[in-house]
């Protein structure tokens, strides 16, 4: 029975990060401001952190599935105040325990001030345990605060998960490289 459960779970896995290794082709910047813009009309009272974080990252398709032991994994774009991309960010979260089922979600990441940004460019942010994000709907953003200089919004997009959480995930930013003019 455990060998059948872990087969199990190694599949939904996989089939979760397929999506997610796929969608890694694709044009990235261009899904995180559809992605933006799908957060905006949900709940437009987001435009006031959009407008005032420090910085925030989009991760508009994350994808997360498991039986008992399971993981997510979601490509991002990174952008400092005023909307300026920075880079490229990628999330990872393993997690074990009761859980079922898989999902996609987006998610966006706001960072209160510049030292949280700085900690997530350097790769010193971890997503902690006690961090909740808010699902988005009209007004919800007006209940939100920062915790720890970081604010979480997720919108689900397809599936469903008896257990949803943002805690344990992992981030690896990758700056964005300039192409050399040749000049």
């Amino acid at each position: 029975m455990k060998k059948k459960i872990c087969i199990t779970a190694g599949a939904v896995i996989l089939a979760v990060l397929s999506v997610a290794v796929a969608q890694a082709g694709d044009d990235i910047q261009a899904q995180s401001q559809q992605a933006i813009s799908n957060f905006k009309a949900k709940d437009s009272t987001l435009a006031t952190f959009f407008a005032n974080a420090a910085g925030y990252a989009v991760f508009p398709d994350v994808g997360k599935g498991g039986f008992i032991v399971g993981g997510s994994h979601g490509k991002g774009t990174v952008y400092e105040k005023g909307g300026n991309v920075i880079g490229t960010a990628t999330m990872t979260q393993a997690s074990v325990g009761a859980l079922v089922g898989g999902q996609t979600f987006a998610q966006v990441i706001f960072f209160q001030t510049p030292a949280a940004l700085a900690d997530f460019k350097a790769g010193k942010f971890e997503m902690s345990t006690d961090v909740s994000a808010v699902a988005v709907k009209q007004g919800a953003s007006t209940q939100a605060n920062y915790k720890d200089g970081v604010a979480v919004f997720t919108m689900p997009k397809s599936g469903l998960m008896a257990a949803a959480s943002v805690g344990g995930q992992k981030f690896k930013f990758e700056p964005l490289t300039m192409a050399p003019t040749g000049r």
